[in-house]
C-alpha cells in the first residue's frame, strides 16, 4: 500500500532520481535516496512545507543535484522502477529511515548540516534527520 500518491510517471520519476543520485551506491544507497524522498514530501516541515507530490519533491529547487544533469534524464529503467515502488510503498532502511537530507562530502561526515544531527553514513554519503523540536512530524508518519 502507497503511503504518498503515485501515478506510474510518478514512479518513473522518483526511479531516475534514485539511479542519478546513487546508483554508485548499490540498491540500498537508491532506497535510501528515496526514503529521504518520501520523508520529504510527508513531513510538512522544516524547507518540506507544502511539498506533497513526487514531482515537487524531486523539482523542488536546489534539493537534488542530479536534476542538473543529463545522466537524470536517461530513460528509466526496470530495477530502478522496483527500487521506487518499494520506497513509494513505505519500505524504510536507516539511516535513510527519518532522514530529510543527505549529502556526500570530502571527507568524515560533519556532525550537523543545516544544524540537523548526522544519524549515520552509508558508504559515501551521510544522512541527517531532524530534531522532534525541528520536525516532530517525521516520527509520526509511519
Amino acid at each position: 500500500m502507497a503511503v504518498v500518491k503515485a501515478r506510474e510517471s510518478d514512479i518513473d520519476l522518483l526511479a531516475r532520481l534514485l539511479r542519478a543520485e546513487a546508483e554508485g551506491e548499490g540498491e540500498k544507497g537508491m532506497m535510501l535516496v528515496g526514503n529521504v524522498g518520501i520523508n520529504r514530501i510527508r513531513a510538512n516541515c522544516s524547507d518540506f512545507k507544502n511539498i506533497r507530490t513526487i514531482p515537487q519533491m524531486v523539482y523542488q529547487e536546489h534539493a537534488f543535484e542530479a536534476v542538473q544533469h543529463g545522466y537524470f534524464y536517461q530513460k528509466v529503467r526496470e530495477r530502478d522502477k522496483r527500487l521506487a515502488r518499494r520506497a513509494v510503498n513505505g519500505e524504510r532502511n536507516w539511516p535513510g529511515k527519518f532522514s530529510l537530507w543527505y549529502f556526500r562530502p570530502e571527507g568524515d561526515c560533519p556532525p550537523t548540516w543545516y544544524n540537523q544531527p548526522l544519524v549515520g553514513r552509508w558508504k559515501l554519503h551521510c544522512f541527517y534527520q531532524p530534531t522532534g523540536e525541528e520536525c516532530e512530524n517525521i516520527y509520526n508518519t509511519f
